[in-house]
This record gives structure tokens, sequence and C-alpha cells, in this order.
């Protein structure tokens, strides 16, 4: 695989030119007169917790390996895609690099990820439960398959509630050993709408992910593989169960507020900590701003997600945070031992912990810091044992499909819009003509 490296990087010298400056020439890992390697890692650790976090380890590993160093360069989440594909293209690009797995398939695809599947500790591989290794392990268009990244942070969804109107209501309280199904949810949902106080208030400015990963929970998945192994999408019962919930909360019910809809997770909390939304469905990390945020004396809890029965448990579709290696690194072995590194058992509780999210390594999840029930530790770890890979992993042409057909269609369809019969055509109709597209 490393010829195709000298290939890519002539072909792009041109293009390379416009997009990048100061190009010094193809390749990363630069190598010091006395042999030192430099190795640049790009991180988007972005709380100041989880930098610092971060940056200490950096500084451990750099203190412990003065023949190898590693260069932490700060990156954001906001546009990462394009920072790595322009630098992928320009020969340029970071010997490591911090991503999430919905974004990998097509670097895959494109020869510029290393295949780590030689390159990391037997330790490591057995740590990490096989669930979280399929969210990274692709076979690719050429018909090679490979592990291109180490699934290391995740977090599922759950329900952040106000404690006080829980008590109020007198519903039951659901746990992950006894969660509420969805149809309790909505009765929930009924008892804790009272006054200005809506049951429930969905963000939905990002709506794709969560519509499909929550579909797993009543067996359902949107995307599938035909019976020659391609890609297709389906908008069945099962597939869209949730995200009629919603709609009917939102239109029929009222128990959701319409004015949600357009928000983020963020935008939701000052509603909730003024009682006007009950229960909020975020992801795990929301924590971390509900508990530095939340007026003094405000309680909250976290619960689990509903379930669409006991056949389905928690399961919830998830696209963890990963580490890679570029393709282009001439040092990806020294690359892939920093990674290694960087999760090992006791560094991943320090990562997991600075970003309030959960670590995939199974030693880690079995730290005190995630079986307590302070902040909901332990709700969020016990779901995390019942993770999938979320059904968009691998998928080739997912990005088009999410930004073109399903983001508006599925807003117009939770606004009331438009019904369930055309949300179905523009997912799955339209949404076929774009994988199709892909997979000539």
């Amino acid at each position: 695989m490393r010829a195709r490296r000298s290939r890519r990087c002539a072909a792009a010298v041109g293009l390379a030119a416009l997009l990048l400056s100061g190009l010094s020439g193809c390749g990363s890992g630069d190598d010091a007169s006395d042999g030192t390697v430099t190795l640049e890692f790009l991180s988007l650790a972005w709380q100041e917790e989880s930098i610092e976090a971060t940056q200490a380890l950096v500084d451990q590993w750099n203190a412990e390996h003065p023949r190898v160093q590693v260069e932490y360069v700060q990156g954001d989440w906001a546009n990462v895609h394009d920072y790595l594909l322009t630098s992928f293209m320009g020969g340029e690009s970071p010997d490591i690099f911090h991503d999430d797995a919905s974004d990998l398939i097509d670097f895959a695809n494109g020869g510029y990820l290393a295949d780590l599947s030689g390159l990391l500790p037997g330790s490591l591989r057995s740590d990490i439960p096989d669930a979280s290794w399929q969210t990274t392990t692709f076979e690719l268009d050429s018909g090679e398959s490979g592990i291109y990244g180490v699934p290391f942070l995740q977090e599922p969804r759950v329900l952040i509630a106000n404690a006080e109107l829980l008590r109020r209501s007198g519903v039951r309280v659901p746990t992950t050993d006894d969660p509420w199904t969805w149809e309790e949810f909505e009765d929930a949902s009924r008892d804790l709408t009272r006054g200005d106080t809506y049951g429930v208030a969905w963000s939905m400015s990002e709506p794709v992910s969560q519509s499909v990963n929550l579909s797993l929970s009543t067996g359902g998945r949107i995307f599938y593989e035909d019976a020659d192994g391609e890609n297709e999408i389906r908008y069945g019962p099962a597939d869209s169960a949730v995200a009629e919930l919603i709609n009917r909360q939102v239109n029929e019910d009222h128990t959701a507020p319409g004015s949600s809809l357009g928000m983020t997770g963020s935008d939701t909390l000052p509603g909730f900590f003024a009682g006007r939304y009950a229960m909020l469905p975020l992801n795990f990390s929301y924590r971390q701003q509900v508990a530095q945020q939340a007026p003094e004396g405000f309680e909250w809890t976290v619960l689990p997600m509903p379930t669409g029965g006991e056949e389905y448990g928690l399961a919830q579709g998830v696209a963890p945070q990963t580490l890679s290696v570029s393709e282009d690194s001439d040092h990806q072995q020294a690359a892939a031992d920093f990674i290694a590194y960087l999760t090992r058992p006791d560094h991943a509780v320090d990562l997991a912990l600075g970003d309030w999210m959960l670590p995939t390594s199974s030693t880690a999840l079995a730290d005190p810091a995630f079986t307590t029930t302070d902040l909901g530790w332990r709700t969020g770890a016990e779901v995390s044992q019942q993770l999938r890979p979320s059904p968009v992993l691998g998928v080739r042409g997912y990005p088009e499909w999410k930004d073109k057909i399903a983001t508006p269609a599925l807003q117009n369809y939770y606004s009331g819009a438009d019904d369930l019969d055309d949300l179905r055509e523009e997912l799955a109709d339209d949404g076929n003509r774009i994988l199709d597209r892909y997979q000539r």
C-alpha cells in the first residue's frame, strides 16, 4: 500500500500548491539529524479538561521516549474533514489524527489511512470489545479489508431529567435494569406536561444521527445490505417508529415544543433550568454543561433512553471517536505505538473523564470513576455495554445523503410540514439513488 503514496503525492503537487502554503514536500514524521523521529498528532480535544489531559499524556510520552517525539496540534471538529482531505491531497497529513468512525470509510477507500491490523499490540486489541472494533473495520472497494482507526471514546444518548419534576409527577423512574418502553416514555411525557412545562424537548438542528441510531431500539436500522452485499436504505415501521413518536409528541400530543426542533442541545439548557422542559434527550457528554451551568440547588438526574422491547434491550447506534495513522506517515509503527500508549486503560480513563465520555476499553470502563452514581456515570457506563455500531458506518455516500436528503426531510417531518409517506420517499427512494452512485 505504501506505493500509493508516491503516485498520489506527485499527482497532488499542483493542487497542494494552491491549497496549502509552505509545503516542503510529501510525507510527515520528520527525522532529526540525530535520528530522532517527530510525529505530528492532530487532536480534536476541545474541552479544557480534555485538552489538558491529552497534552499531559503527550508530554509524558515525550519524556519517556526521547527518540520518538510527538508534536501536539490542536484541531477543530467543525472543519476536521476538510482539513484532513486537504492535507491528504497535499501530502502533508499528520502522522496521527483524531476523528470519529463515521468519517473514516471514504478516507480509507482513498488510500489515505494505514491499516492498523498488524501494528497494534494484542493487549489493546483484546481490551476493546469486538462491537467497537467493528466501527473501524472496513472492506474497501478494492477488496482489501483492515482496521483503519482505534475506537477509544464513545457516548450513548441519555435522558437528562429534572429530578424535582419527576418526583412531583409520580411517574416511575426508569433504570438500566428496568427502562421505560417507548410507550411508557410517551405516557411519562404526558404526565410531566403541565402548565408552561413540556414533558420533553427534542433538539433537532442535526436530526440524522440520532434518528438513525435510535432506530436500533425498535429493531430498525435504516441502512441495510441487499442480497449482493450492497448498501440500501429502507424505511419500514421498525425504522420509523421513533421518528413517528417524536412527530406525535410535537404535533399531536403537544408534550414536546416545536420551537426546540431547530435547537442544538446547548440551546435547550436554559429552558431546562427554568423548568420549561422536564426531560432532554442528549448525548452523554452534555452532563458537563448541565453540571457547570445549572443554578444552585437545581436537581437533575440521568436516565437511560427508552426501549422498543426486551428483545432490543438498550440498543442504540454509536460512532466512537477514533485515532488513526496516515498512510503517508514514514513511521507507521511508531505512530501506532503512540496510539497504544494514549489508549492504555489508565490513560483512557483520564481522556474519558476529561471529555465527560466513556472509554471503549473494558478495563478502563471498570474503573470506579465510571461506576459511581454521581453525575450519572454509572447509568452511562451500563448503557454503553449495549451500544452497537451505527448503521451508517462503512456506508459510502452517507455524508451526501445526510446533508442533501435526510436533514431537510427529517426537519420537515418533525415540524409537521411533511407526512410519513413523504419522508419515506425522500429517505429511501431519493437516498438510494445517491448510494447507487457510490456503488457503481
